[in-house]
């Protein structure tokens, strides 16, 4: 089970979002308005060809576990590694404002605040790959959270956000309790993805239980 972890992309891929992958050959991708991710099915997988079917010239695709050599002329950059976390027992969701599950009709509010905070992986169609929710304070978006990848035995929660006008209310702890304890109520093991340098966050998720599996490969890999 833990490849499942090991290779995210491609374990979601192959499974919970088999319906709207892109697959070429050893390597399969989601589609541009989804997600930015490709994932081979291993870091020796002969993926040339299949690179270039699945990657447009001038585009760029994140991958996390396993990337495989680079095309010639191609650019892969390697970022410092993740830490991919687990939790494995329920958390104490604290007392706060009431959560809902975020809908079409919230999408442009989602689209704004992971614009200001969480830029560079959230894209037009990220919403409809699990299920999100959010805090609303005054009228506004003021903490989200989401599913992402999956499998069937594991989850993982993604786009944990707070507008910075409402930092430090513990919103995105009460998020991250809520649907952790949900996805472990349905069965499945919940995770997630954060750097290092984010060590705000890590103390976060370490303090209310969750706990680092291992750090793991992080690249870009750009067509010229």
């Amino acid at each position: 089970m833990s490849f499942e972890l090991d290779n995210p992309f491609w374990s979601s891929l192959h499974s919970r979002h088999s319906g709207i992958a892109l697959s070429a050959g050893e390597a399969v991708r989601y589609p541009p308005d989804f997600a930015p991710f490709l994932g081979v099915e291993g870091a020796h997988a002969h993926a040339s060809d299949a690179l270039h079917v699945l990657v447009a010239p001038g585009d760029s695709v994140y991958l996390l576990g396993i990337a495989p050599p680079a095309p010639r002329t191609w650019r892969l950059d390697a970022f410092r590694p993740l830490a991919q976390m687990i939790c494995e027992r329920p958390l104490e969701v604290i007392d706060g404002p009431n959560m809902i599950e975020l809908s079409q009709a919230h999408r442009a509010d989602v689209l704004a605040l992971t614009a200001l905070v969480y830029p560079h992986y959230f894209r037009p169609r990220t919403m409809d790959m699990g299920r999100y929710f959010g805090i609303y304070q005054d009228g506004r978006l003021a903490a989200m959270i989401g599913e992402r990848l999956g499998t069937d035995a594991y989850q993982e929660i993604s786009a944990i956000c707070t507008h910075p006008d409402f930092n430090g209310r513990g919103y995105a702890r009460r998020l991250t309790a809520m649907l952790s304890n949900d996805t472990l109520e349905r069965g499945r093991t919940p995770f997630l993805h954060v750097s290092h340098e984010n060590s705000r966050a890590k103390a976060l998720y370490e303090q209310i239980g969750y706990r680092h599996r291992r750090d793991i490969g992080f690249w870009s890999l750009s067509r010229n």
